[in-house]
């Protein structure tokens, strides 16, 4: 394979980490405040995501880089959602960073977070992944602290400690990987543990332990999840947005990608340790996130501890993954991109309404369905989709993720699915909490507004997406589904 056909792989990596520096070279070739660096990011994406079209179109296959990346359906599916998040995120924020000095800058982050994101999902190896997923952390940890108000400063440099400690933990895991099986490709990983050399045993689990340390972090799994409610809090609000959907799904992908394939899936010696270690932390990001986010006052907050519990929900796919069948990464596929839509759509509603009452409080949430009405239905359909009610895309994703968990036989992953049910109940109380306080309370200023155009936009895109999928979701559990056969199911 040429130089360039291994390039053209990789080419919507390319494309978006290409476009950060054309971003930062139009910053400095054109005069400040003319660039137009919104509508420039968003022809890169466009580019990246006619290349990703370009490779699903020609069935474009197969590894690269000496096997250390791969080109499949399960990438492209990942790949097309970091664009779609980073494309809305772009649009929702055009106002905000109007009062940013470091608007290029912002954009070409973005950028370069979605393009090491792309990267991620095609790796094939321990070395790549590491690699890519720390670039991908660093952006995070600058953009987080991009203001530098005290809050955000602040709230970066909690992400930044805790990731560190995170990608010591991961790469500690794969030295043990690497130790035990003699590879860093997930093929020769996989090859060693089909052979079934149970010996291995001990260092392989802790190499895979400390390694989900690692991609928990990613996920915001309990007991790595103690950065979500403070970054969620301090960071700038459009950020946040970003990170709750791109990051999360960033980590899950991988983790399918290595437990699912370089763990040789299901029937290996050590497929039900793994799959119980994630049914453990299901269960404890589910109960963790729903109480504490019962007593939360402050918006961000209750949507860090929202989506601790919602990450909770997608583990129980990864649980299931190793019962061999594709109703496992299918499912946390489709939850995943269920999710993007949701928690976007609730997020950027939050930034229109703080941006005009000037509050992240619940309590000053009352009575907004009078003053702006928009806002409000949307905001609510999030919520009730986050909840997993029907006719949204959350309920849908929420019933698929069950299903895949309770059609595996387990008799302990169905008693998962049951607790997980008792924890959607648990969460319907804060959702609809927020919902009635929007509805039946009486505002405390009767002024009237409406969100921008470019917000307008992408809320009604995420609403009409949300409503969409929750009553048409065949085409995307369809795209799910063959883009989980891609991986090498044993």
């Amino acid at each position: 394979m040429t130089g360039w056909e291994q390039v053209y792989h990789i080419g919507p990596a390319v494309t978006l980490l290409g476009g950060a520096g054309v971003v930062l070279l139009a910053d400095m070739i054109l005069p400040r405040g003319r660039a137009p660096f919104a509508l420039l990011t968003l022809l890169v994406l466009a580019l990246a995501a006619g290349w990703a079209i370009w490779h699903a179109n020609t069935g474009t296959t197969g590894p690269s880089f000496d096997g250390a990346v791969v080109t499949d359906r399960f990438a492209l599916f990942f790949i097309f959602l970091f664009i779609a998040a980073t494309a809305a995120v772009t649009i929702a924020s055009t106002d905000w960073v109007k009062k940013l000095d470091l608007s290029a800058e912002y954009y070409a982050l973005l950028l370069v977070a979605a393009g090491s994101m792309s990267l991620l999902v095609q790796g094939n190896d321990l070395i790549l992944i590491f690699v890519a997923l720390e670039t991908t952390a660093l952006v995070q940890y600058v953009l987080v602290g991009l203001t530098r108000r005290d809050r955000s400063a602040e709230a970066g440099i909690k992400y930044l400690i805790s990731g560190a400690v995170a990608a010591g933990l991961m790469i500690y895991g794969f030295a043990f990987l690497f130790g035990t099986t003699g590879a860093t490709s997930l093929d020769g990983i996989a090859s060693f543990v089909q052979a079934g050399h149970e010996e291995a045993r001990l260092p392989l689990t802790l190499g895979f332990v400390l390694v989900a340390a690692g991609f928990g972090f990613k996920m915001a799994l309990v007991p790595f999840h103690g950065w979500a409610p403070d970054v969620y809090q301090g960071g700038p609000t459009p950020i946040i947005s970003f990170l709750s959907v791109a990051s999360k799904a960033g980590g899950f992908a991988i983790a399918l990608r290595l437990f699912y394939t370089g763990l040789g899936g299901s029937e290996t010696f050590i497929s039900e340790d793994w799959a119980m270690m994630f049914g453990v932390l299901a269960v404890a990001s589910m109960l963790f996130g729903n109480i504490a986010a019962l007593v939360q006052t402050d918006l961000r907050r209750l949507l860090g501890y929202s989506s601790i519990a919602q990450a909770g929900n997608i583990a129980i796919g990864l649980a299931a993954v190793s019962t061999g069948s594709t109703l496992g990464p299918s499912g946390v596929m489709f939850f995943l991109a269920t999710y993007v839509a949701t928690n976007l759509g609730a997020f950027f509603a939050v930034i229109a309404i703080s941006q005009r009452i000037g509050s992240y409080e619940i309590g000053d949430y009352a009575g907004l369905i009078r003053r702006s009405p928009m806002l409000a239905a949307i905001l609510m359909l999030c919520l009730l989709s986050l909840t997993g009610i029907p006719p949204t895309a959350g309920f849908i994703a929420k019933i698929y993720i069950f299903n895949s968990a309770v059609q595996a036989g387990e008799q302990w992953l169905i008693v998962l699915v049951a607790v997980a049910v008792v924890n959607t109940a648990v969460s319907a109380y804060y959702y609809l909490r927020l919902a009635r306080t929007m509805i039946v309370d009486d505002a405390k200023d009767e002024m009237t507004f409406r969100p921008t155009l470019s917000m307008q936009v992408v809320l009604v895109f995420a609403a009409v997406t949300v409503i969409f999928v929750g009553l048409v979701p065949a085409p995307l559990i369809s795209a799910a589904q063959r883009a989980a056969e891609t991986l090498q199911i044993q």
